[in-house]
């Protein structure tokens, strides 16, 4: 027998949670990650909300009205679901297992109350908090998104203070500061890479 014969590696995909408070960079983090060629899959978000500007449909979020996804989690075709702001948000269970099926890596971009769920449902979900640097520079950020009434805003910045209390059960913590989305970038990517250097691989199943 060959000597390069006497090893098989077991590759498996990944299941990678990206998630942290709203306004700390998870559209530009995965955006980036795509612009510099990264092989994944990326789970698209059925929602009820209107598209924010530049948003497109299949691409950004599902976008659907409240009748069609609440037929969509009545009938099963949800992985998860919540309401986050008023707003149904969840992920199409089915697109997530031919993803995996393929033998890619899915990445999923969801709230901190969606990755709680996915925790309990998939254990072996990689599971990444996005931070900003600081509270200051994280209120600066919703500040700065405009959109939302002086008592949206309040809440919001309520809320992502309440999140930061569930960094904890995460499995890695990535800082994404004003400026370094690249540093952030490289950070996810090399937690990926190491993920896939674990001699016990984690095994995925739905």
């Amino acid at each position: 027998m060959h000597a390069e014969n006497r090893y098989c590696f077991d590759h498996q995909p990944l299941l990678i949670v990206i998630s942290g408070p709203a306004g700390v960079g998870k559209d530009s983090l995965i955006r980036r990650m795509k612009e510099r060629g990264t092989d994944f899959h990326f789970v698209v978000t059925a929602t009820d909300r209107p598209p924010r500007p530049g948003e497109v449909h299949g691409v950004d979020y599902i976008f659907v009205n409240t009748e069609e996804f609440l037929r969509m989690e009545q009938e099963g075709e949800l992985l998860e679901h919540a309401v986050v702001y008023g707003q149904h948000k969840g992920i199409p269970k089915q697109q997530v297992r031919d993803a995996l099926a393929s033998g890619r890596d899915v990445v999923m971009r969801i709230d901190v109350q969606g990755a709680d769920a996915i925790r309990r449902l998939v254990p072996e979900a990689v599971t990444i908090f996005l931070t900003a640097a600081s509270e200051v520079e994280q209120e600066a950020r919703l500040i700065a998104r405009g959109g939302d009434s002086h008592v949206q805003l309040e809440k919001r910045i309520r809320t992502a203070r309440e999140e930061m209390e569930e960094l904890r059960k995460f499995d890695y913590v990535v800082v994404n500061g004003t400026c370094q989305l690249d540093l952030a970038v490289d950070k996810v990517l090399s937690i990926i890479e190491a993920e896939h250097c674990r001699v016990r691989a984690r095994r995925i199943t739905l």
